[in-house]
């Protein structure tokens, strides 16, 4: 449940920072809003569908098309569906908020969004999103529901934020041969934007939009909620509660601290050195594995 909820607002995270780039963007507009398709894994849907790339059907195929099983609808039809199986293990204040997201997005996004209320939609989409969480914070008993709640969002988000840093990168880099360079300080805000840290940014480092300072940030930062650091770190917490809980270490624990070993005591430099890409990449895979052992250690059915 909560990592379609999560997947949901990644979603109009993603969408927003690509309708940002692309106003900047007059010439290569298309190739940014096909970076966007990539980076939501959906191209092959979309490609099924659509011949060609352009801010009205991306946005369309990723907020509201049933066709795609990751379209905003669909997650927050499916984190609806999940939550009335197990209603009566929330409270009714997380059941409330869930059920009231869907019924809104049934409304906001019953037809295409023009341009013009896009940004308007996607702060609904967010918000919307807030809700659920601060309904969960201040409601559910601290328990093993709670954790599983908690993995759901981290594991999601670790993913989607490795994506955006991977594809956003290396799409507003003229040539490999420029990592590390200054580049446009727009579009550098806008990565920054796409997972609220952009205010955060300046706070902690100042105007110096590098680009090894945002990566550094983005990735090995653990006051950011969004860095996968600090994502990598929550869910090593989550585990452990549950290890305690059932009295037993499980595979996923394991898996989850080698992830955060990954992340710890490093500098960006290191990270260069390896390959930004790459790195990235093993993140992805190494996230994918980890939900996968936890689907297996806890029983649960896709």
């Amino acid at each position: 449940m909560f990592r379609y909820l999560e997947r949901a607002e990644n979603t109009a995270r993603l969408i927003e920072a690509g309708f940002r780039i692309a106003l900047t963007r007059s010439v290569d507009a298309e190739d940014e809003w096909k970076s966007i398709i990539i980076t939501a894994a959906a191209q092959s849907a979309y490609d099924a569908k659509h011949d060609g790339y352009d801010s009205a059907r991306v946005t369309d195929f990723l907020l509201r098309d049933k066709d795609n099983p990751g379209s905003v609808l669909s997650v927050v039809k499916l984190a609806r569906d999940n939550a009335r199986l197990v209603r009566t293990a929330l409270t009714s204040e997380v059941w409330s908020a869930v059920n009231e997201t869907w019924m809104l997005m049934c409304d906001v996004l019953k037809e295409p969004v023009p341009e013009t209320e896009l940004p308007e939609t996607l702060a609904t989409i967010r918000q919307q999103s807030a809700l659920v969480r601060g309904a969960l914070y201040g409601t559910m008993l601290r328990n093993d529901i709670y954790d599983f709640c908690r993995l759901g969002t981290f594991v999601e988000r670790i993913d989607s934020t490795a994506r955006i840093i991977d594809v956003k990168y290396y799409s507003l880099l003229p040539s490999p041969a420029f990592v590390g360079s200054r580049l446009d300080r727009v579009q550098w805000e806008t990565i920054l934007r796409s997972v609220s840290a952009h205010r955060s940014f300046r706070w902690a480092e100042g105007s110096d939009y590098t680009a090894a300072h945002i990566a550094n940030f983005l990735i090995l930062d653990r006051r950011v909620p969004r860095s996968l650091a600090f994502c990598a770190s929550q869910m090593v917490d989550n585990l452990a509660y549950l290890a305690e809980e059932y009295g037993d270490d499980s595979e996923s624990l394991a898996k989850a601290k080698a992830l955060q070993a990954r992340l710890k005591d490093r500098d960006i430099a290191s990270i260069f050195d390896e390959g930004l890409h790459e790195f990235l990449g093993s993140v992805i895979a190494d996230t994918a594995a980890l939900g996968a052992q936890i689907e297996q250690d806890y029983r649960f059915i896709k």
